[in-house]
C-alpha cells in the first residue's frame, strides 16, 4: 500500500488518472442504482436480481459477437428484450410479492437471481467472457490514458439518464410513476392502473439494466456469478443517496466509482469489493447514527 501511496505522491498525474478512470465507470454504477432506486421507491421492492439482469445485459450484446455483429448494436436488442423479460417476470413473480412484507421480496428476488445465473451458466458455462468493441483508446499524458470505450459508455450513460428524466417528467406514463411512487392508494382513487404502472417500472428497470449490462461487457468481463458485485454497488449508492434523490444517485454513484478505483490501486485489486462493502457499513452506521439524533431531539 505504502509503495503505491508513493507512486502516487512521485506522479500526481497517476493519481489524477485513477479517479478519472473511477468517474467513467461511475456512471454506469449510478445508471444500474438508478433503475433499483425506481423499483425501490415506487414499489418497495429490493430487487437482489438487479446485478444479474446486468450481466444478462451483457450477454447479449456478447452474443451479439458470436454473430459477427459489434455489441454496440446489440443496445437497442438489449433494452427492447429486457423491457418484455422485465414484465413477464413481474407478471410471473413480483405481482404476487408487491404488498407482501420485505423478507417475501427480498426471497422472491433472491430465487430470481439463483435461476438467472443457473440459466446462464447452463447455456454459457461458468467462464468469464469479454464483448470485444476494438475502440482503443487515446493517451492525454504518459500516466493519462483513457479508453474509449469508457468515455462512449460515460456519454451513452448520460444519454440515458436524461432520457428517463424527461419521461418522468413529461409522459403521462411518467407522472402516474411518480403519483404511485407518493401513495398508491390515493393514485387508485384517482384512477391510476397500478398494477400496470408497477409492471412498466419493473421492465422499466430492466431495460436499464439491459442497457447497462452492454456496457458492463464491453468495459469488464462477464459470468454468470458476477452479478452480485454489482447489486452490493447499486444498494450502496440508493441507500446513501435517497430514494428518489436522482442527482444523490449520480454524485454517489461516480463518487463510489472513484473510490472503488482508487482502493483497487493502493490496496490491491482483490480488496476493490471489500472496500465497497465497506463503504456499505459506514454509511448504515451514519444512517443510524442520524435516526438517533432525529430521536433524541424529539424526545
Amino acid at each position: 500500500m505504502f509503495e503505491n501511496l508513493y507512486l502516487v505522491y512521485l506522479a500526481p498525474l497517476m493519481g489524477v488518472d485513477l479517479i478519472l478512470q473511477g468517474l467513467f465507470i461511475g456512471a454506469l454504477f449510478a445508471l444500474i442504482a438508478y433503475g433499483l432506486a425506481l423499483v425501490w421507491g415506487v414499489m418497495n421492492v429490493k430487487n437482489l436480481a438487479q446485478g444479474d439482469m446486468v450481466i444478462l445485459g451483457g450477454y447479449i450484446s456478447y452474443q451479439a459477437t458470436l454473430w459477427g455483429y459489434h455489441p454496440m448494436l446489440a443496445m437497442p436488442v438489449a433494452i427492447i428484450l429486457m423491457f418484455g423479460l422485465g414484465w413477464l417476470i413481474y407478471a410471473l413473480i413480483i405481482r404476487r410479492v408487491v404488498d407482501r412484507d420485505m423478507f417475501t421480496s427480498l426471497l422472491a428476488t433472491f430465487g430470481l437471481s439463483l435461476l438467472i445465473q443457473q440459466v446462464l451458466n447452463l447455456i454459457y458455462g461458468p467462464e468469464v467472457k469479454v464483448a470485444e468493441s476494438g475502440f482503443g483508446n487515446f493517451q492525454l499524458d504518459t500516466f493519462i490514458i483513457i479508453q474509449n470505450v469508457r468515455l462512449y459508455s460515460l456519454l451513452i450513460a448520460g444519454a440515458l439518464a436524461i432520457a428517463i428524466v424527461i419521461f418522468m417528467k413529461k409522459s403521462r406514463m411518467g407522472q402516474a410513476i411518480r403519483a404511485t411512487a407518493q401513495d398508491a392508494r390515493a393514485a387508485r382513487v384517482l384512477g391510476i392502473n397500478t398494477d400496470r404502472v408497477y409492471a412498466f417500472t419493473y421492465a422499466l428497470n430492466a431495460s436499464i439494466c439491459g442497457a447497462a449490462g452492454v456496457l458492463v461487457a464491453m468495459i469488464w468481463v462477464i459470468q454468470p456469478y458476477y452479478g452480485i458485485v454489482y447489486s452490493i454497488r447499486a444498494f450502496i449508492i440508493v441507500t446513501a443517496a435517497g430514494l428518489g434523490n436522482l442527482p444523490g444517485v449520480i454524485l454517489t454513484g461516480f463518487g463510489l466509482g472513484a473510490w472503488e478505483n482508487v482502493a483497487g490501486f493502493m490496496f490491491g485489486a482483490e480488496f476493490a469489493v471489500a472496500a465497497v462493502v465497506i463503504m456499505l457499513v459506514l454509511v448504515l452506521m451514519y444512517r443510524l447514527l442520524q435516526s438517533y439524533r432525529v430521536r433524541q431531539v424529539v424526545r
